[in-house]
């Protein structure tokens, strides 16, 4: 197990922590590609793993300095920390970029999906028919994923629960991204628009001495929903981490062979030049849904205009996507080196 030794191990891991919850709030961007792009997949995972039941004896047992080590405490906690401040201050300024130059984060984002194909491919020299017949599948199933219509809104407790457990899978599975997945549910703006930033004015209204929000049954039942919500994801986090690891021990390369082709499938999620498609009724007005918010039907896809200086500023945004992963490789090559 790999365990943070140096200020700089820990501020690095930190920072991964930050890139992984920033992208796991991104529709159509995985954050289980920024683990696997900058080589702590792996650790993740069989991290994970490691919170079963021998973990749970320790806890009630009160060997909590046991517990910590056995579960790879020092680099689980500043990964999950550095995603837990993200939700609430990159991803802040993320939402703010996607709102003011959405063009330009998609085409960041697909340069660096284009960039994680490049490092994820370049070394695997395991192609041979079931390889390239996995790879097959999950290019197949990556493209079919971004032509589905998202759901209608459900605050079914239940349901919210599984959103828990399905939307987690963008952390654990490169390509499969969480946040878009929510928005096939329906439940995208409710549980990571409404709910985080419920939590967010909750805590700062604390800070404040003010609680008034205890009167607020809207405000109130919100928060339950991210109760549920934040249960469904950690049972989802950890039971995923069990199969994958099984998966990643004993099937090493289809598995990777399916990523390869999954994460190339889903570029389609994430193409720059989109516009939204919003439900109207039959006499052509939008219509929302209970937040208030306008219900997003899909996504439509159209090809760039190069008369337009923004196609080319885009172009410039996803070679800049594709720089960022190549540096994330000559880091991680980098740090190897003097290792």
């Amino acid at each position: 197990m790999y365990e943070p030794r140096t200020i700089s191990d820990r501020f690095f891991l930190f920072i991964k922590g930050l890139c992984m919850g920033a992208a796991n709030k991104v529709p159509g961007v995985s954050g289980g590609i920024v683990a696997f792009v900058a080589g702590f997949y792996e650790e993740f995972i069989y991290s994970l793993q490691k919170i079963n039941l021998k973990a749970f004896k320790l806890l009630l047992g009160g060997r909590f300095r046991s517990l910590y080590r056995y579960i790879n405490g020092p680099f689980l906690s500043l990964i999950i920390f550095g995603m837990l401040v993200s939700y609430f201050s990159v991803s802040k300024l993320l939402d703010y970029f996607l709102e003011t130059k959405e063009l330009f984060v998609w085409a960041s984002f697909f340069g660096m999906i284009i960039g994680s194909i490049y490092f994820i491919s370049k070394d695997f020299e395991h192609w041979n028919r079931k390889t390239v017949m996995a790879g097959i599948i999950g290019l197949l199933a990556g493209i079919s994923i971004s032509f589905l219509n998202p759901a209608t809104e459900n605050d079914n407790l239940f349901f919210i629960f599984l959103c828990g457990i399905i939307s987690v899978s963008g952390m654990t599975l490169p390509g499969l991204s969480g946040s878009f997945i929510l928005i096939l549910l329906g439940n995208y703006v409710l549980l990571i628009v409404d709910s985080v930033n419920a939590l967010y004015d909750t805590f700062d209204e604390i800070l404040r001495g003010d609680f008034s929000f205890i009167q607020d049954k809207e405000r109130l039942n919100t928060l339950q929903i991210l109760a549920v919500f934040t249960a469904g994801s950690a049972t989802g986090l950890v039971s995923l981490s069990h199969l994958l690891g099984y998966v990643l021990k004993h099937y090493k390369h289809v598995t990777t062979a399916v990523i390869i082709g999954f994460i190339t499938g889903s570029l389609g999620v994430v193409w720059p030049w989109k516009k939204t498609v919003i439900q109207t009724s039959a006499e052509g007005n939008i219509m929302y849904d209970s937040n208030g918010d306008p219900i997003i039907l899909n996504y439509e896809r159209y090809l760039p205009d190069p008369a337009l200086a923004e196609t080319w500023w885009a172009a410039l945004f996803i070679i800049f996507g594709v720089l960022i992963l190549l540096g994330l490789d000559w880091y991680g090559k980098n740090r190897k080196s003097d290792a």
